[in-house]
């Protein structure tokens, strides 16, 4: 099976595409704290590099291969980020200076679950409302949706933090309960 050159092409593609997807999720894994988890993919990792790259030095003399790794590889990347978007791990603080004073869109959000902290903001125009958003990184479209339906021209900041230490909203994460 391995002498006929396009399949030879299409093993080293796709283990190419899952080696960088894996080694993308584990970067991201490691970056967020989750050793062991990271640990535990970048076995299955090796595992997989060592199989494709060995398929390429096995046969240097076909050019078609070394350009499948490469390929397989550009994929892989696009394929990892895409996975990581979908799994949206960890958490975002959001930043909002509103247009109006509005005293609805806080109490709105945190029904919806929305960690907020809110307070009076002056700004070149009049007074404001700043609010500081804690949530997980899978809200934060629909955070976003929510704030631009309210106030279509608010000024929207976010970034991740590196660590939350206390608050209500800490304690219905760590019991599991929030947005539930």
């Amino acid at each position: 099976m391995l002498e006929n050159s396009f399949v030879m092409v299409a093993i080293i593609l796709i283990i190419n595409i899952v080696y960088v997807s894996f080694f993308t999720i584990r970067m991201i894994l490691t970056l967020k704290g989750q050793r062991y988890l990271a640990a535990g993919l970048s076995i299955i990792e090796v595992v997989i590099y060592v199989l494709g790259l060995g398929l390429v030095l096995n046969n240097l003399n076909e050019i078609q291969n070394l350009i499948a790794y490469a390929v397989g590889y550009g994929i892989g990347v696009i394929v990892g980020m895409k996975i990581e978007e979908k799994l949206a791990l960890g958490y975002i603080i959001v930043n909002v200076i509103t247009k109006e004073y509005d005293k609805n869109l806080p109490k709105l959000l945190r029904e919806k679950g929305f960690g907020v902290t809110d307070w009076e903001a002056h700004g070149l125009e009049g007074n404001r409302m700043a609010m500081q958003i804690l949530t997980p990184r899978k809200f934060e479209l629909s955070l976003y949706d929510i704030i631009k339906t309210n106030d279509p021209k608010a000024f929207i900041i976010s970034y991740e933090p590196k660590s939350i230490h206390g608050g209500f909203w800490v304690k219905s994460v760590k019991r599991g309960k929030l947005f539930s």
